[in-house]
């Protein structure tokens, strides 16, 4: 029997299975709360330890360099200690961020984001291998759940985050290390994972598997839409709550803002996947994607006080499409878990080095001009190429090592 046929539906839900579920979930959980709870607090803790605009635009822009940086890092790791082994060390790492943040120093809140920042780098690319190997009769499915999973922690971060520092003597500290909780709790429930490592064989890939990668112009593709769509939601992330309150809106309601955008993202987050799955080519939906996200950015750009809520829901429902759209691609263009994981790293070591252009780049446009309009007209035109990477991607092939 081969492999594609012996993972079936009925197996797919024995007990182990639905654990490996739940710890799959609550691994997506604790991968954006540590960054989504930052930006709507940056102005006070800006105010509080003193920091500079360069200071803030570095705080914003550290947990996409992570990824860039040390998305590589996962193959050589999940190869020596094993994939559960990894993943345990991963939520490790980043409880130990999280909570390293909770001191009222700006050292700590700098060392603890490069920590959280590099632990979720790593979680980022071992999930798409996890799905395809474990997984592989219902991709669009648990891709759907995961990815929506993550959203709603990100979006309930951005969206408690005020209002938790202000209603606590720790202010913005217990907002963020707050997010530690979770963490702790994740490990406890992929802790039995670990005595699956040797009956699951750990996935392998062999040497030189991002060189391989980088000669295919199908995983350039995968990879390049990877980055530039992250480009646009992590600067919309990282900036949208001061665009907002420059506009004369309040902290609070700018972070119920970015909450909101990422909430209402959940129904395309949880059906892209599966829309994606069902089909061989994905050039129609990626093109509908696309377009209902430049309107948002246009919106923004132009008149960000005349209809913020309209703008904000446009750019949550287009975002919210395609970050599962850009991690099914992984999925679909990849013939098996091996490649899956040498895929999702390529695309996200360079998806994530182009992403770094988005706060740094909204950032600095800010700063130069004064204005928000520059930096959105940045932002919106990243769409044509990111259209264009997205056709390519969306077409009927895989890659192999």
């Amino acid at each position: 029997m081969s492999d594609s046929t012996a993972i079936t539906v009925p197996r797919l839900w024995t007990g182990r299975q639905v654990l490996l579920l739940a710890g799959v979930l609550l691994i997506a959980a604790n991968l954006r709360p540590g960054i989504t709870s930052v930006s709507p607090l940056l102005v006070p803790i800006g105010l509080s330890l003193g920091l500079s605009s360069f200071g803030l635009i570095a705080l914003a822009t550290i947990p996409v360099i992570c990824f860039a940086a040390l998305a590589p890092v996962s193959l050589p790791l999940q190869r020596r200690f094993g994939l559960e082994t990894v993943v345990l060390g991963v939520l490790t790492l980043l409880c130990a961020g999280l909570a390293l943040r909770l001191i009222d120093a700006a050292p700590a809140l700098f060392i603890g984001t490069v920590l959280a920042g590099s632990a979720i780098a790593v979680g980022n690319v071992l999930i798409p291998a996890i799905v395809k190997r474990d997984f592989a009769g219902r991709v669009g499915l648990v891709t759907g759940l995961y990815i929506t999973t993550l959203y709603i922690t990100a979006s309930t971060a951005a969206g408690v985050s005020v209002p938790l520092a202000q209603a606590s003597a720790w202010g913005w500290r217990l907002a963020l290390g707050a997010w530690a909780v979770p963490a702790m709790i994740a490990m406890i429930v992929w802790v039995p994972q670990l005595t699956h490592g040797v009956t699951r064989a750990p996935l392998q890939y062999r040497g030189g598997g991002l060189a391989l990668m980088a000669r295919s112009p199908l995983a350039w593709a995968v990879a390049m839409f990877m980055g530039l769509q992250s480009l646009g939601y992590y600067a919309v992330l990282s900036w949208l709550p001061a665009m907002l309150h420059q506009v004369g809106i309040s902290q609070a309601e700018a972070g119920l803002m970015l909450s909101v955008s990422t909430l209402v993202a959940l129904p395309s987050t949880l059906i892209t996947p599966s829309l994606a799955a069902r089909s061989r080519d994905q050039r129609g939906l990626t093109s509908a994607v696309l377009g209902v996200t430049l309107l948002g950015y246009l919106g923004l750009m132009a008149a960000p006080g005349a209809a913020p809520w309209l703008w904000i829901a446009l750019i949550g429902i287009g975002q919210g499409a395609m970050f599962p759209l850009a991690m099914t691609f992984i999925v679909l263009r990849s013939n098996g878990p091996t490649e899956a994981m040498a895929l999702s790293a390529f695309s996200q070591t360079i998806g994530y080095a182009v992403s770094i252009a988005g706060p740094l780049g909204m950032g600095a446009l800010h700063a130069a001009t004064g204005a928000w309009w520059p930096a959105m007209a940045f932002v919106a035109a990243t769409v044509i190429p990111l259209w264009w990477f997205g056709l390519r991607a969306s077409r009927p092939e895989t890659v192999s090592l």
